[in-house]
This record gives structure tokens, sequence and C-alpha cells, in this order.
């Protein structure tokens, strides 16, 4: 049946805008478990929405479960540097969503690591714009490239858990144009998702989803946005604001919902034009679902080759951070004695809407059990007795299959002297350091979150005590969410492989990299700081007011654009590790560098060698130096980066990128213009943001200024 907005009432239009009115998993009549739907509506079906970023959730009842992949955290995936990995990843989810139903994917998350305490970092991308809007338009991409539609959010600056309902995000024009609406630009442009959510928090005292010139003008008109924008799930207090803004889908929406609409439009509050704009807009999105076009779900995704493309990801979001005196990678039938709880209590993701139900899970224990290693089982079984004992087997098969937290568990339970036992007959020791965040509420500055507790610190110089008076390496697994304090401890132990929150596939990717079989080629798409009081929004309570009972209803980005490495670079802050660092067991040259400019275009070429003795690949990341012009500029900032192919030793790869000059531009809020000063502009090639190896310079002979 062929429906259009001439063919509905007045009401079925307005009950378009409004979702069925339930909150949190079990919103779908279709697809029991799933995050919400439309209503059917005038010959419309209802299209049916689940949550992510980490793949499908569908939550399980008594008589059903809906087993999805779990893949990486987004933090990892972007770890990676690696767009067409990401976009297959994205496929794969689309596909199981596709099998299952799902019309429309409720990810990826956008918003920026403004500093590494917010309670969902590992659902978010990274600190940097480009880097978060390169790889969130390739994991959009590759969930709409099967059919079913991709969702943005939270649009934008929703990057704190504290009072996220209500609280009022202060931050200047140019910060929100050059840092927090960036990544949202480069999608629209790049991937045309279908949707885009918007957040709970208010705007510079308006709530986003109540925002016209957030929804409209900047997101219609400046950019040309097509599809629909939804509320995030109980978001903002006036539904007619909402659609007067430009806010098409409320959701969870419910009858109350529409009896406003409709109370509004008799009153003459909300035009009828109005709601024909937003009804419109839905009805596209419907006729583009799969449920529109007469799909039947099979219900029996590739389970088994999308746990391929999950192991994939996680071996390329590895950072490795820490490698002295080559400890890595370990020769087979190393005896190891792995330490801590995280062994055992393995976090495959983060909690709340990003949590996963995978059909099997590998921890770090039996992921070594599998490898060429020799585990210490007499160890490791100390481990194993003390969780179950605590915790109870219920608690590890939620843990690993649905969704758990507790808090962390003693970790310093061996005395020195076990500790020197194990020392004496094993070659290597490995501590597992785990974390876990979720929605709903921020990480603390705390022993036990972003510092060590006391128990984990005394277990880090035990064992590296024992094993080092012995002459055997040390090795710490870091698995978490978002970055912790290392800088007071990091000199304890020889290596250290950061594996975030892999997905289902953990333990065997974390054995592959510590055997080799896995060269590690994740850089970091965040700054680790030295401590949290190096963190600008930790200057003050203003900039940061992350304690629930201080009840904060503003928070004022202080730092302007000087978030992440622009921070550190621009006020001299050494960090403990910089963006972009990532070692390898193999090293790489950079060489030949060549940089043309024409009027439009800056192309960078380079040769990237592998001058080591393992094969592997690196991340070559391009920055830019602007001359001083009329605003205040970063020192560097990333405008390119390419992954290479693995490169066996001796073998080199050309990188050829091009960067758009109008990518240049800053903003300069008090004329309302992007400007590209005229000068000199310095090209830094390099590793890291920090580890420079190429420069070479190109000049802009007049001065550009455009709209936005």
């Amino acid at each position: 049946m062929s429906v259009d907005i001439s063919s509905l009432s007045l009401e079925d239009k307005v009950k378009l805008l409004a979702g069925i009115g339930c909150f949190g998993a079990g919103c779908s009549r279709r697809v029991p478990g799933a995050a919400g739907e439309t209503r059917t509506v005038g010959g419309l079906p209802a299209i049916v929405m689940t949550d992510g970023p980490s793949g499908i959730r569908v939550e399980p009842n008594p008589f059903r479960r809906w087993p999805a992949t779990a893949f990486p955290v987004p933090t990892m995936l972007a770890s990676t540097w690696n767009p067409e990995l990401v976009e297959a990843v994205g496929r794969a989810m689309g596909e199981e969503a596709r099998d299952y139903g799902i019309d429309v994917f409720l990810a990826p998350g956008m918003n920026i690591h403004r500093h590494p305490l917010c309670g969902r970092n590992f659902e978010y991308f990274s600190e940097d714009p480009l880097l978060t809007g390169k790889i969130a338009a390739a994991y959009i991409r590759g969930v709409q490239s099967v059919g079913v539609g991709a969702t943005a959010k939270h649009f934008v600056a929703n990057d704190q858990e504290t009072n996220r309902h209500v609280i009022d995000t202060i931050v200047d024009e140019r910060a929100l144009r050059e840092i927090y609406l960036k990544p949202f630009e480069i999608v629209v442009k790049e991937a045309r998702p279908w949707a885009i959510m918007s957040s709970y928090n208010k705007l510079n005292g308006k709530y986003t989803s109540q925002n016209p010139w957030l929804l409209t003008k900047v997101l219609r008109e400046e950019w040309g946005f097509d599809g629909v924008v939804m509320s995030d799930w109980g978001a903002g207090d006036n539904p007619i604001e909402q659609v007067k803004a430009g806010n098409d889908l409320i959701m969870p929406g419910g009858d109350n919902v529409v009896s406003r609409l409709m109370d509004a439009v008799k009153r003459g509050e909300l035009s009828e034009d109005e709601v024909n704009r937003s009804a419109a807009r839905v009805i596209e999105l419907v006729k583009r679902s799969l449920t529109y076009k007469g799909h039947k779900p099979s219900n029996t995704p590739n389970l088994s080759e999308h746990a391929k493309v999950a192991y994939e990801a996680a071996a390329e979001g590895i950072v490795l951070l820490k490698n002295a005196r080559e400890t890595l990678p370990l020769r087979p039938g190393t005896r190891v004695a792995l330490f801590g709880t995280g062994q055992v209590e393995t976090m495959r993701g983060g909690l709340g809407s990003g949590h996963t139900h995978p059909n099997h899970f590998i921890n770090i224990l039996d992921g070594l059990r599998g490898s060429e290693l020799k585990v210490d089982e007499e160890l490791s079984s100390i481990y194993v007795n003390y969780v179950k004992e605590r915790r109870g087997e219920d608690y590890l098969c939620a843990l690993y299959y649905e969704e758990a937290y507790a808090e962390p568990l003693q970790q310093d339970i061996l005395t020195e002297g076990q500790v020197g036992e194990f020392a004496r007959r094993n070659d290597v020791a490995i501590i597992v350091i785990s974390r876990t965040s979720g929605e709903g509420w921020d990480r603390k500055a705390v022993k036990g979150d972003y510092y060590l507790t006391d128990s984990e610190r005394r277990l880090i110089e035990m064992v590296s005590r024992q094993f080092h008076a012995l002459g055997k390496g040390v090795v710490a697994i870091l698995n978490i969410p978002a970055p912790i304090e290392v800088a007071t401890w990091r000199d304890l132990v020889d290596a250290i492989l950061l594996v975030w929150l892999p997905g289902q596939e953990a333990g065997r990717v974390i054995a592959d990299a510590l055997v080799g079989k896995v060269n590690p080629s994740g850089k970091l798409p965040t700054t680790f700081p030295r401590d949290w009081s190096d963190v600008p929004a930790a200057k003050s309570a203003e900039c940061y007011p992350g304690v629930p009972q201080d009840n904060p209803r503003a928070v004022r980005y202080c730092e302007g654009i000087y978030v992440g490495y622009r921070y550190y670079d621009k006020y001299n802050v050494e960090p403990a590790y910089e963006f972009g660092f990532g070692l390898s067991y193999t090293r790489f040259e950079y060489r030949n560098l060549t940089v043309a400019k024409s009027e439009d275009i800056v192309k960078v070429s380079f040769d990237v060698v592998n001058v080591g003795k393992y094969p592997g690949k690196e991340v070559a990341q391009v920055y830019v130096k602007a001359p001083q012009g009329t605003v205040d500029k970063p020192i560097q900032e990333l405008k390119a980066f390419r992954k290479t192919r693995l490169l066996n030793p001796g073998e080199a790869e050309r990188i050829e990128l091009t960067i758009n000059v109008k990518d240049l531009a800053s903003f300069n809020a008090s004329r309302g213009l992007w400007i590209v000063d005229a000068g000199e502009y310095e090209v830094r090639v390099g590793s890291s943001s920090r580890d420079i190896h190429l420069t070479g310079r190109f000049t802009v002979d007049k001065t550009i200024e455009f709209k936005p």
C-alpha cells in the first residue's frame, strides 16, 4: 500500500511523531526486548529500533534469546585507526539487525572524550573530531549497506553522565563548531545517516531536542541533513517545542505526547505545516526500512563469521604502551604466572545501552589456556576459586553473557612468599587490571576507578619485586573502558598491553598478542594524562561538576577548543601517553615526504618502511601547524591518517593523503565565519602527536573566508 502525507489524518500524522511509550528494553511488540518502535499508522508498519553500539542489544525474555556478536567497544574500534575494518564491523552489526527484524540501530555514539571520566566514553570514539567523524562515518556506512538505518548520537555536547537529563552545557560557538559539532558534520556529509538522536542535555540554556538553531539552522540548513531527528528516550520537557525545533520523532513517546501535540495544533500553538514536515520525514524513514519493503527476518545471523570480524577488530585495536627489553612477544612454551581476578572477571564491554548478549565469551584465562603458553594452573585456580566464592557462579554467567557489575575485589590475596614461589617456577608474570563503566554514571578520580586500589598497587609491587629479583619479566594487561592513572606504577612493569573492552573474543585475541600472532598496531584515540589534575576539565567544579551529590545544573567548557592533545600541546603539559601513541613489535621508518598544494587541495605523500624483524601495520598520522592569525590556534591538529597494509620486514608502502584547504579553517565566532589564514603551514607526519618523523611546508597566499 502506498502511503504519503496527504493520505493521513491529522491525528495519524501526530501519532507518527510519538513512539509507543515504553522505557527500556522490551519496548517493541514485534521484537520483544528491543528498545522501541514507531506506531502502526494508516497502513504504515511499525519499525523497530534497538540499542548498540558494541553489537545488537535485544534483551532476552523467559521464552527467547536474541544472541548477537559482542564487538569491541567503539573506543577500541577507533584505536584501530582503520575505517575499512570499522566499516566491516558496521556491516556485520547491520546484518545481525536485519536478520532479527531490526530496522534502525541506535548507534554510533559520537560524543567527544572531553575528559577521561565520562561513564560512556567507551561508547564514543575519540577526543579528536576528525578521528571520531571518520571512524563513525565508516561504521554508519557499514550498518546502512545492508538496509538498516544508523543513528548518530547524542547531538550534541552530552560529554558527561552526571545529571545528563538536565545539565546545561555552556560552550562557546567556536568550540562547538570546531570540536563537538565537527564529527557530526563529517558523518552527515560522508555517510548520510538515516537518523540523528538529539541529546538529553541543554545547550547554552535550551534543551538540544528543543533547539531550532541546532536542529534546523545548523543540521539541516547548513549541513543538508535530510533524515529524521529523534529524541533520546524521555529527553526534553516540551514536545511542542521539540517538533517546532525540528525534532521529528519523540521517543519513547506515548499517548500523553500525542494528546499534548493535538491540543497544541487546536490552540494554534503548533501549526499543521510543522506537523506535516516532521511526519513526512518519519514516513520516509519507514519507507526506507526493510520492514516496509516486506523483509522477513531469518532469525539466524551468521554469528560464526561475525566472530571473525570481532576478533580482527580487537586484534587491530590493542595498543602496546610499553615493551622494555623486548619482553613481548613471548616464546611458545613460556611458563606464565597469571595474577589478578581480571583473568576470570574479564570485561568484554560496558554497561547500560552499550552491553551485549553474545552466544560465547572467552576470558583471559581461557584464552591463554588455549594458546601456546603454559599457564600456572595452581595460581590461576586460586583466583578462580576466590572470585566464585566472593561473587558466585551466577555473577560470572551474567558478566559473560548479560550485564553485571560489582565493586572491585581485593587483588593481593597472596603472600610475598607465595608470589616468590610462583616466580621461581614461571618465566614471566602477567597482571590483569580490570575496570568497567556504563550509562547513567560517571567514573571517579578515586582509588578503584581512575587510580589503582591499594591492593592492586601492592600486588604489582610484590610481583615486580619477586620476578625482577630473578631477572624475569612482568607484563600488565589493562582491561579498561578509558584511561586510568599509570605514571606512578608503570616503571614497576616491563610491558603494558592496553586491551580496552575487547568484546567476546577477548581472551583469544590477548593470548595471540602476547605470543606475537597478533602484532599490536593500535594507537591511542585519547590522551592518557599523567594525573587527573592535569586534565583541563579538572581545574574547577564549574568545568567538571562530576560529583553527583553536588547536583550540578550546569557545566562550563572552560577549556574551549583545547580538548585532549590540543590542550597538552598548547600548554606544554606532559601526558603519560600522548594521543596517537602505540608501539609495535617491529619498527617503522618514514621517508621521502612530498607536499604539493593546488588551489583547493594539499597532497601529502611519503613512504612507511618496516625496518624491524616482524610483520606489522603502522598508523601514519598527518598533523598541520597553522600560522597564528585572527584567532588563537592549537599547536597542531590532526588532518589526515592512514593505516598501512601488513608490511613484512623490509617492505615499504607509499602513503598518499589529501587535505582540503577549507578543512584548515578556524571559526571566528565574532564574525560568524570560517577563516583559513594566509601564511605558511607546516605539515607534520608522525607515528603519534608527539613523535613526528617528517615535516614539510606549504603556503596559503591569501586569506579564505566562508560562511558555515
